[in-house]
């Protein structure tokens, strides 16, 4: 007898339910199901493994070991004549108003001059001149800046970013208990951006250590603690997003990429992994807009670890110089050359009285390897040359004129960075004696000196044009071969297609600087 409370729906579904039973049991051998029961289904796919707690634990070892650091630099204390720096203004000719401009006027009482509320009597102006003595050629100290940093070591030593402290004339560190103690600049490198500070205590600090950088992966867990905005012990977290970065901040980048949210004040502060160890050094943000989206940058645990360490012994870094100028090796510039590979580092000029040239390294070579290790890049040459010590003895693999050639090289020590005033570019008189170089779109002339062929005229849309050669230009050598002529190119060019390569590899001098462009050769 049929339910009354059933209706036709109800049963249709419950026929369908029953047959879908049947079925299921018949495909996986299990006979007959008997209608109504729950059909036996196969279970959704698990992953069993351990379930991460969030980073409480991590955050409670090190967050004693982070500080903040606030700079102070020292500025001249307002006086009672000129500008206000403590006030933001200081306008040229301020001093030549007469004292009772409204201009003047106005910022004098602004700044809580008496002298200049009405009140001009004799012992208000002797009270002037005496606070004037006091204080009008005093300096004092002002914030400037403040970052991050982290404690290395249990008596004091911390590390933070060199423009975090550059500049500064006092530094105090504040603590995760939130004291503040006086700290002084150990050394500092602008180079990779890091410095170290030094806290002199009778106590013991917490202190953490640097971990191998070389076993993080892309997709590990990193946690950063620091300042950002002066909110001090702040965590975030985030993943490490890619490795070896270069954002052209300087010759040695080899930045890891994270995610975890890098504010203004987060600078030399750590990136710690899951046990504790610090990873990087945060430094730089991407950011249109100033603040966090995702795209942070910290500095090696590998290259802190040796920075930091000769700036304690040194209080600098020293580091080996080769000499020479570089830049990289495009697809053609390694087919003008006859290198397999676009790898290596190019040599745009061997520098006077340098180690490379003194071991005979000159313009055109391809240094490719150094003491057996490949290198892949100028940046990564300048890397392996800046971390070995002055007077080291070198092997240095070249390619040149076809072939490898090794030298020996007794590394010098780095110079101190010196500003260098370029040359105005000066348009050069038209030679009396012009050729053209068709196949590149070129029309050159013999230097006065007799060494290169200046570029008179660059046709639009050809392939010197293409690639950046500019009238004024002076060629210098093609194929590592000198020039003087117009025949002198031919006779490379020549050269460079018996020999089957596709394009000639062209020295140009801009300016005092060397740099090579590959042109190509034309078909047939």
């Amino acid at each position: 007898m049929q339910n009354p409370t059933s209706s036709p729906s109800k049963t249709r579904s419950r026929l369908l339910a029953a047959t879908a039973s049947l079925a299921i049991a018949g495909a996986i051998g299990l006979g007959a199901v008997t209608t109504g029961t729950v059909p036996v289904l196969a279970e959704a796919v698990r992953v069993e493994g351990v379930q991460a707690t969030g980073f409480a634990d991590v955050v409670e070892k090190v967050t004693p070991a982070v500080v903040s650091v606030r700079v102070q630099a020292r500025v001249d204390a307002a006086s009672d004549r000129g500008g206000s720096p403590a006030f933001g203004f200081d306008m040229p000719g301020f001093d030549d108003l007469p004292d009772d401009h409204p201009l003047k006027r106005f910022f004098r009482e602004f700044r809580g001059d008496r002298e200049f509320r009405g009140d001009r009597g004799p012992r208000s102006e002797r009270r002037a001149e005496r606070d004037h003595r006091r204080h009008g050629n005093r300096e004092r100290n002002r914030p400037v800046s403040q970052g991050s940093g982290f404690f290395i070591s249990g008596d004091g030593y911390i590390v933070t970013n060199n423009h975090v402290v550059q500049g500064g004339q006092s530094f105090t560190v504040v603590l995760d208990d939130g004291s503040e103690l006086e700290a002084k600049l150990v050394g500092a490198d602008r180079r990779t951006d890091l410095a170290v500070l030094k806290v002199d205590a009778s106590r013991d600090f917490t202190y953490v250590t640097f971990a191998d950088d070389g076993k993080v992966r892309v997709g590990d867990w990193v946690v950063a603690v620091g300042n950002p905005f002066g909110l001090g012990g702040t965590v975030t977290a985030g993943i490490v997003s890619a490795r070896g970065r270069d954002i052209g901040a300087g010759p040695y980048d080899d930045f890891i990429q994270i995610d975890a949210a890098v504010n203004r004040g987060n600078s030399g502060g750590p990136a710690f992994n899951l046990s504790g160890e610090v990873v990087g050094i945060n430094t730089a943000i991407f950011s249109p807009s100033g603040g966090n989206v995702g795209i942070a940058f910290a500095i090696p645990a590998s290259t802190a670890k040796e920075v930091v360490g000769n700036l304690i012994e040194n209080g600098s870094v020293l580091r080996g110089w080769l000499g020479v100028q570089i830049q990289p090796v495009t697809d053609e510039i390694a087919e003008s050359v006859g290198l397999k590979q676009a790898t290596g580092a190019l040599v745009t000029d061997a520098q006077a009285d340098g180690p490379a040239r003194d071991a005979g390294v000159r313009a055109g070579d391809v240094i490719t390897a150094v003491n057996g290790n490949t290198v892949a890049s100028p940046r990564e040459l300048a890397r392996v040359i800046g971390r070995l010590a002055p007077s080291t003895d070198v092997e240095v693999t070249l390619w040149r004129g076809g072939s490898e050639q090794k030298v020996s090289v007794t590394l010098g020590k780095l110079p101190a960075e010196e500003g260098r005033a370029d040359a105005a570019p000066q348009t050069p008189d038209a030679p009396a004696s012009a050729a053209t170089l068709d196949d590149f779109g070129l029309t050159v002339a013999p230097a006065d000196d007799g060494e290169g062929l200046v570029v008179t005229e660059v046709e639009p849309g050809s392939p010197a044009a293409e690639r950046g050669i500019q009238a004024g230009d002076v060629i210098v050598s093609v194929n590592s071969s000198p020039v003087a002529s117009a025949e002198d190119v031919d006779r490379a060019v020549e050269e460079a297609a018996d020999a089957g390569r596709k394009a000639v590899l062209v020295q140009v001098n801009r300016d005092d600087a060397n740099r090579f462009v590959a042109l190509p050769l034309a078909d047939g």
